[in-house]
């Protein structure tokens, strides 16, 4: 694959999957779940920055510190699902009849959003275990 970009991705049990950018250009649904993991507790700086969302907004009040779910549903169950459009609807317009506040005034969340969907994805999927993260190559 001389002189094309690969896009890292975690889709499958596996902890990494490489495919040719063009692949997940052409197929949206995969190009959406880009995380990097390594030994369950090291990740790339995105989904670092995923992970600091979720504890800065204090997610874990309602959704659980393992995203096991509490007043708000499992996270972990919802990803299997959750699409990334899905998941920006209802962070940018909430879910108030049911508690999930609305997150579009939020400057971190509008940073970070698809930070956010690819740590919670990589939880969901099991590649990212609970607890503290530090970067890939944090020593």
């Amino acid at each position: 694959m001389k002189g094309r970009s690969i896009l890292l991705l975690a889709t499958l049990p596996a902890a990494l999957v490489l495919l040719p950018v063009g692949y997940a250009q052409n197929n949206p649904s995969i190009a959406q779940v880009a995380y990097k993991v390594v030994d369950g507790s090291k990740v790339d700086s995105n989904t670092l920055q995923g992970w600091k969302t979720w504890r800065a907004l204090a997610c874990e009040r309602c959704h659980g510190a393992q995203q096991q779910g509490m007043v708000g549903p499992s996270l972990i169950d919802a990803f299997k699902t959750l699409d990334k459009t899905e998941f920006h609807r209802t962070v940018f317009g909430g879910r108030v009849e049911k508690g999930m506040p609305d997150f579009s005034t939020s400057q971190m969340m509008q940073k970070n959003w698809e930070n956010l969907y690819a740590y919670l994805k990589g939880r969901s999927d099991g590649q990212i275990k609970p607890g503290d993260l530090q970067a890939i190559d944090a020593k």
